[in-house]
Parts: C-alpha cells; sequence; structure tokens
C-alpha cells in the first residue's frame, strides 16, 4: 500500500513539475504608464504566411526567422516562455528579422517547410532570405544567449 501512495505521489507531482515548465505564456500582462495593455517584452512574431513573409523580407531587405514548433513540444514551449521573451532577444529579432512561428504539424505551411528545409526535429530554427533561401538553421532549444549569436552570425 505504501509503494502504491508513493507511485501516486510522484505520478502528481511529475504531471504538476511538467504543467508549471511547459506552458508556452506566463499568465501575466504587462501595462503601460496609462493603463493600456503593453507589447510583451520579446520577439515579436507575425501572424503571416511564409509567402507574405517572403514578400515583406524583399520589401524592407530582412530576412525571416521561422520558429518551427509542434504543441507537443516541451522544449519549444519552454522557449516560447523563456528565451522568446527576453527582452534582450527581442531588441535584436525585432530591429532586424520578419519573425514568424509556424506550427508544423497544424499550419498550412507546416508540411512545406518540412519538406523544403528538412526539419526533422523541434524545435527548428530558420532563418531564409526573402527567396526562401536557407541562411542558416539551428536545432533544439537555445537560451538566449544562444539565440542573440545566432542572429548576429546572419546580421
Amino acid at each position: 500500500m505504501r509503494k502504491l501512495i508513493a507511485l501516486v505521489g510522484v505520478g502528481f507531482l511529475s504531471l504538476a513539475f511538467m504543467s508549471s515548465t511547459c506552458s508556452s505564456d506566463s499568465g501575466h500582462a504587462t501595462y503601460d504608464k496609462s493603463g493600456k495593455l503593453a507589447p510583451s517584452p520579446g520577439i515579436s512574431f507575425k501572424k503571416k504566411s511564409l509567402e507574405d513573409a517572403m514578400k515583406e523580407a524583399k520589401k524592407s531587405g530582412k530576412l525571416i526567422f521561422i520558429d518551427a514548433y509542434t504543441d507537443w513540444c516541451g522544449p519549444c514551449k519552454r522557449m516560447a516562455a523563456t528565451s522568446f521573451k527576453d527582452p534582450k532577444v527581442g531588441d535584436v529579432f525585432n530591429k532586424n528579422f520578419i519573425n514568424i512561428k509556424v506550427e508544423m504539424e497544424k499550419d498550412a505551411d507546416g508540411p512545406m517547410i518540412a519538406r523544403k528545409y528538412r526539419v526533422a526535429a523541434y524545435p527548428t530554427l530558420l532563418i531564409i532570405d526573402g527567396n526562401g533561401r536557407l541562411v542558416k538553421q539551428a536545432v533544439g532549444m537555445k537560451t538566449s544567449d544562444q539565440l542573440i549569436a545566432l542572429a548576429k552570425s546572419v546580421i
């Protein structure tokens, strides 16, 4: 009986830990001095198709940063809650890139991006130009410093 109680306790603690570490949103809003909802710090991801991002990249001369993720990916969720929200990372990426997130199993562009850029693991971070040519690819969770180094390697 003690083993069963211990096993249930360990299972409960594991679930509690996973739910606290895999959240993609901290749930805390930021407000400016006037009381209006302020933009969240970190990378500002645009909701647009790859095709629209490429058109914008051609016009602006910026590269495109793609976060290729899945909803079930723990490291993807962790980056969304930490590294991507770092104001230092946001400063670099928002100034120099068109930033988009692509849920690789649900978004329309996901399967095409997976084939074209040979995405085999998540998260995969892609930097491409306005013509769709791959400039840089990184696989796996990255810290804030690693993301900044990735950006600086191509700008």
